[in-house]
């Protein structure tokens, strides 16, 4: 007989397991409505045109394809079976064969469904929409610790304005979200698509810029030598790669590094995108970068709105996020006392709901992973604890009789909303005590032919042993305090 498995990079949450995830999720949850989120929900499968060229090479690479029902390799009609995939279909790879076998895949996250949904229901929505999204996604991913093939996402986006207050309101969500779990050594970090697109232009525009982005992302994963070695070899000269290096090193805090980035492209010459708005064009100083002063306002919004953990926060040239939607200021955070990769992270994408029929429409979203958190959460031991059950309180079960007698009282305590449950079989006290032991359950309630006879019941605090015993009518009074 086969052993029992699942697929790798995929688990099994037990009961005390999925308490301490809906914990999570309901800090993240509480966060996301509190600042004014609705709730969403997309399927699970998406046709692979919505999926496909939204994520770059890797990305795609990376996507989960669903076959197609039946026999997917012939289709047929009338009683002719015509092959759908062809001996030329075979020599010119799997992109050829792919589009005929398979026309749908699993979501990789949730921000492009959630710009396919935007487009779809365009009519119904009052903009700027915001909603927040909690469910999994899968990437075909070498499985290690805390990167898996389904996990969790908990999105929060807004489209349909370029405010951005929505950018500082994404720093306070998730400033929010850690400190209300505990998990108050962390590091925001910000940068901006366009200060990155400067940083290209002030190497001469040399190699190709989604080259550069992609290389600069694993920055942090491979090292300067690593980066140096990609760049090398997609066509970037060594003096280009110096001079990057120059630029991405700037030191100090968050206005000092904007200011030093800022001279570097001025000694670089490149050119400013534009004069900033209201400025008299004749003005020298009215020239901005914008990228850099996209970020120096979302500071400004965030000081004005009261934020003070700037300690937490990092201007960081190196942040690139390698999602090819992202155009504006995007976004990164770590936990620093635990070895883990990002947990959460997202950015402003000008057109995503372009390639769905709907230009310009600006959005700005991120996202919780929840699986990473619960393992940073796990590893600084900053969870509660948490029984295997929701139930607070286990009615005894000595015989027929006090079973059946015991079914109001289990019935008051569900009304007054206390989770209980009576022990099934009619057995040995202590017996019912491990079990209750075993499951978390805190209290006991005891109603035995004496206790019954009586017209009381004892009520055990099993972690201190402490009993009371207390007249039937005075039970769910008690428990409800």
């Amino acid at each position: 007989m086969e052993k029992p498995s699942i697929p790798q990079g995929t688990r099994d949450f037990g009961p005390a397991q999925v308490a301490r995830r809906q914990y999570i999720f309901n800090v993240i949850r509480r966060t996301f409505e509190t600042f004014g989120y609705a709730p969403l929900e997309t399927p699970t499968l998406e046709n692979l045109s919505v999926l496909t060229g939204k994520y770059g090479d890797e990305g795609d690479q990376l996507l989960f394809k669903v076959l197609n029902s039946g026999n997917f390799l012939v289709k047929e009609r009338r009683g002719e079976i015509t092959p759908l995939v062809t001996a030329e279909d075979l020599d010119a790879g799997h992109k050829a064969v792919l589009p005929k076998i398979a026309e749908k895949g699993l979501r990789y996250d949730l921000t492009v469904p959630f710009a396919r949904y935007v487009a779809m229901n365009r009519g119904t929505l009052t903009f700027p929409f915001r909603r927040y999204q909690m469910q999994p996604v899968w990437r075909a991913d070498r499985p290690q610790r805390g990167r898996y093939r389904e996990f969790w996402q908990c999105d929060a986006d807004v489209v349909g304005t370029d405010s951005l207050l929505c950018e500082a309101e994404i720093v306070l969500m998730m400033a929010q979200v850690f400190n209300g779990l505990g998990l108050t050594d962390f590091t925001i970090k910000i940068n901006h698509r366009g200060v990155l697109r400067n940083i290209y232009q002030a190497l001469g525009g040399e190699g190709n810029e989604t080259d550069l982005f992609v290389a600069i992302d694993k920055l942090d994963k491979i090292g300067r030598d690593g980066v140096s070695k990609e760049l090398l070899e997609k066509g970037f000269s060594e003096p280009t790669i110096d001079t990057l290096f120059e630029l991405l090193n700037v030191a100090g805090s968050y206005p000092e590094k904007l200011s030093r980035l800022l001279a570097g492209f001025v000694t670089a010459g490149v050119e400013p995108d534009g004069l900033r708005p209201g400025a008299d064009s004749e003005d020298e100083s009215t020239a901005f970068y914008k990228g850099l002063n996209e970020l120096a306002e979302v500071r400004d919004i965030l000081q004005a709105s009261g934020f003070t953990q700037f300690d937490r926060l990092e201007f960081d040239p190196t942040l690139a996020r390698g999602l090819s939607y992202y155009t504006g200021c995007i976004f990164e955070v770590k936990i620093n006392n635990v070895q883990m990769g990002s947990v959460s992270g997202g950015g402003r994408y000008d057109n995503l709901t372009g390639s769905f029929g709907l230009p310009g429409v600006s959005g700005v979203g991120f996202s919780f992973g929840v699986d990473r958190l619960y393992d940073c959460l796990e590893s600084l031991d900053l969870f509660t604890e948490t029984g295997e059950t929701p139930t607070r309180v286990l009615l005894t079960h000595f015989d027929a009789a006090s079973g059946r007698a015991a079914l109001p009282l289990l019935a008051e305590l569900r009304a007054a909303g206390i989770p209980a449950e009576l022990y099934p079989d009619a057995s040995k006290l202590q017996k019912q005590f491990k079990y209750a032991d075993a499951k978390g359950i805190p209290l006991v309630v005891i109603l035995g032919p004496e206790e019954l006879a009586a017209g009381v019941a004892k009520i055990k605090i099993l972690q201190t042993g402490e009993e009371r015993t207390l007249p039937l009518g005075e039970v769910v009074g008690a428990l409800t305090v």
